[in-house]
């Protein structure tokens, strides 16, 4: 395996996308929002099909060159970037979540309600490891280069998580809580994580 961290491209969207949609299977808002087991793989496909898409598009997508672990990152200026509701895409949501689809807006309201409002940041919106990958360092690995892009542009980063044994991780990784929160109408717990703006290291 190439432990290499590189920017992933269109060429690497099927990788990619069955890497994170395997990571968070069972993951707790996932679990929430999809809580069919038997559909949930196939579902989970679409949206991270969809989430890695447009990050190719507006974000930075990093990542082994095989896709043992992807991370999703949007830049400053586009960390509170949405497609409007009644954009003709949104209708692909439909057929994800079904009649559970409130319960995915809710989250995504909760999400954006916890983020910092300015825009002066580096988010890492999505990062996961091939299930038979973990355990291998590869997830710190990937967020560190995506924090290193974070230097170089003198941001802090943001992340959120619904993961509890992931917060320790990100503590480890210099991320401290910003705020926790539960999702509206009994939805999962969620950390809104910040860490702050370091020196870029290649600078003389």
């Amino acid at each position: 395996m190439d432990r290499s961290i590189v920017q992933l491209g269109p060429g690497h969207h099927a990788a990619a996308t069955a890497t994170l949609a395997a990571a968070f299977h069972d993951d707790p808002a996932m679990c929430w929002m999809l809580p069919a087991a038997e559909t949930r793989a196939r579902r989970l496909t679409a949206l991270c099909g969809w989430m890695v898409r447009e990050h190719l598009s507006i974000g930075m997508v990093l990542g082994t060159p095989g896709c043992e672990v992807v991370t999703l990152w949007r830049a400053p200026g586009k960390v509170h970037f949405h497609e409007p509701l009644w954009h003709p895409g949104a209708l692909r949501f439909v057929p994800i979540f079904r009649r559970h689809l409130p319960r995915a807006l809710r989250v995504d309201d909760g999400i954006r309600r916890h983020l910092p409002p300015d825009e002066r940041w580096m988010y890492l919106k999505m990062a996961g490891v091939r299930p038979d990958c973990q355990g291998k360092g590869l997830g710190g690995q990937a967020i560190r280069a995506g924090l290193a892009e974070a230097a170089r542009l003198g941001v802090p980063a943001v992340l959120e998580t619904a993961t509890p044994a992931n917060v320790g991780l990100y503590q480890r990784l210099g991320f401290a809580t910003r705020s926790e929160w539960d999702v509206a109408g009994g939805g999962p717990h969620f950390w809104t994580m910040t860490r702050p703006a370091e020196p870029d290291p290649t600078t003389p």
